[in-house]
């Protein structure tokens, strides 16, 4: 038990900061166009369309500004975690430091499963805007090639059937993403400043252009009746906002980043707090034209700002705005296998996990071997499932690193309030005992459970309708997880 509750001292934690090999050469610009990369992607180019069309209807601009809530009050608590503790791992370090060794590796194993899947399903999305924008130049790819080897039968959840095919399309582009990643951080974070600059533009292009083919009447009901469940009606509005929660898992992240930033106490919670409020307007705003052009009952399919392009009538146009999909799901996947290869060092340096995802190249100075078995393990999950039950699984996790977060800063607050603390969160909070409670974190907390709650019930609601298949993945991921801290990192962990 002492060990499992074991933590990191915070002077130690920042003297592995200094110590950890890599190259500081991110400034705050950097960081903002790295949280907008990873942000700036998934949650309009690809759930967007299936969050209106099953759950919320045009009301997803209000899930979008439900689900931006919840992390933007855990982005206060990121912010200041990370100008207290500027060190690569996240909630993961964050959580050593503050509740001890088993919460850390919970947390940092729920964030590999998070980053690994959001990886899947983006990869899905960029295959099918490729293939959208293949066939408007006239190049046919075949199907088996662009679906997935099981898909769902049903719109809320049903029985894996074999398709025939494999995405291999999806498989592609996560291999070219972590050939880019092995080579190093200064040559990823051109190449996304690059990405996150072409899509942006388009973004602008898209809102300004399909402002004019928008038809009122698509928007009304604006939050049409409950269907049963959570198809639509308010119970919609909070149940889509659980699947877009996830698209927002950038800023956290910003914080892993924080040994390959120049300055961290300053520039990490400009990358943060920047990052989150620049994507939350372009979502809502993008959101607003997608359901105004098409009815939202039509978007429930892996790239729906290809079908809004199709429907403005205007063929170049709609060419340009794939082009810029697939970028921005482009710049989304290098920075979501950025991060996952920073969690996994931190944990690989700590000894919870093999030497193999914290051993350096020793030209690129990058951790190569973590980068490659991620980028494999997430293509082979494109290559297999579809994207309907990609979605639910990252929500719950991102809910509960979001969370712990929140907790590990009211610890810190109230076990060393004599750290430095370069940025705080506002509005103060109050004491129970020697316990500070801040109203920003309890609120976070609140916010992220109510994302978590919908998706849990829907996932044992299908379970019980004999359905369990994302059960099951997530059973076993969590159950394999357990069986190596036991047998490895409980045995092995590097501890003062």
């Amino acid at each position: 038990m002492k060990h499992l509750l074991a933590r990191k001292s915070i002077e130690s934690l920042q003297l592995e900061a200094d110590r950890s090999g890599m190259q500081r050469s991110l400034g705050a610009t950097h960081l903002l166009l790295l949280g907008i990369g990873c942000i700036l992607g998934a949650g309009i180019y690809v759930m967007t369309g299936n969050a209106a069309a099953h759950f919320a209807g045009p009301a997803v601009m209000l899930s979008f500004i439900l689900a931006g809530a919840a992390c933007a009050l855990t982005a206060l608590c990121y912010a200041e975690l990370a100008s207290t503790m500027p060190v690569s791992g996240s909630a993961y370090t964050y959580c050593y430091a503050a509740v001890g060794e088993v919460f850390a590796w919970v947390v940092g194993w729920v964030l590999l499963f998070d980053y690994g899947i959001a990886a899947s399903l983006l990869a899905v999305g960029f295959s099918g805007y490729l293939v959208s924008l293949l066939h408007d130049l006239g190049v046919h790819i075949p199907v088996t090639l662009a679906q997935p080897m099981f898909n769902v039968t049903g719109v809320h959840g049903g029985a894996l059937v074999a398709t025939g095919g494999a995405n291999l399309i999806a498989v592609a582009i996560i291999l070219l993403i972590t050939a880019v990643l092995v080579r190093g951080v200064t040559q990823s974070a051109f190449f996304n400043n690059l990405l996150v600059a072409v899509k942006i533009l388009v973004l602008v292009s898209f809102v300004v252009v399909g402002a004019g083919a928008i038809d009122p009447g698509n928007w009304t009901p604006f939050i049409p009746p409950n269907e049963g469940g959570f198809a639509f009606g308010w119970q919609g509005v909070v149940r889509a906002a659980s699947i877009l929660f996830f698209a927002y898992i950038g800023f956290e992240t910003v914080s892993t980043a924080a040994c390959e930033a120049r300055n961290p106490q300053r520039d990490l919670p400009i990358g943060i707090l920047g990052s989150l409020l620049v994507c939350t307007l372009l979502y809502i705003i993008v959101a607003a034209v997608l359901t105004g052009i098409v009815p939202f009952r039509a978007l429930g399919v892996p790239d729906p700002i290809a079908i809004a392009a199709d429907r403005m009538g205007r063929p170049s146009f709609a060419v340009l705005i794939k082009i810029g999909a697939l970028t921005g799901l482009t710049s989304v996947l290098l920075v979501n296998a950025y991060g996952q290869s920073r969690v996994a060092f931190a944990m690989g340096r700590d000894r919870l996990l093999p030497p193999l995802f914290s051993d350096l190249h020793a030209r690129f100075r990058t951790p190569h071997g973590g980068i490659i078995l991620f980028g494999v393990l997430s293509a082979a999950i494109a290559a297999l499932f579809p994207l309907s039950l990609l979605g639910d699984l990252i929500s719950i996790g991102a809910g509960l690193a979001f969370s712990t977060v929140c907790v590990c800063l009211m610890w810190l607050r109230s076990a060393r309030p004599d750290l430095p603390r370069p940025f705080r969160v506002p509005f103060g909070g109050f004491h129970i005992g020697r316990v500070w409670i801040g109203y920003v974190p309890l609120a976070a907390i609140i916010l992220c459970w109510s994302m978590i709650v919908p998706v849990v019930i829907d996932i044992v609601s299908q379970a019980a309708n004999g359905h369990v298949t994302p059960a099951v993945i997530v059973g076993v991921y969590f159950g394999a997880g357990a069986l190596l801290y036991t047998f490895y990192g409980h045995r092995r962990a590097t501890r003062a």
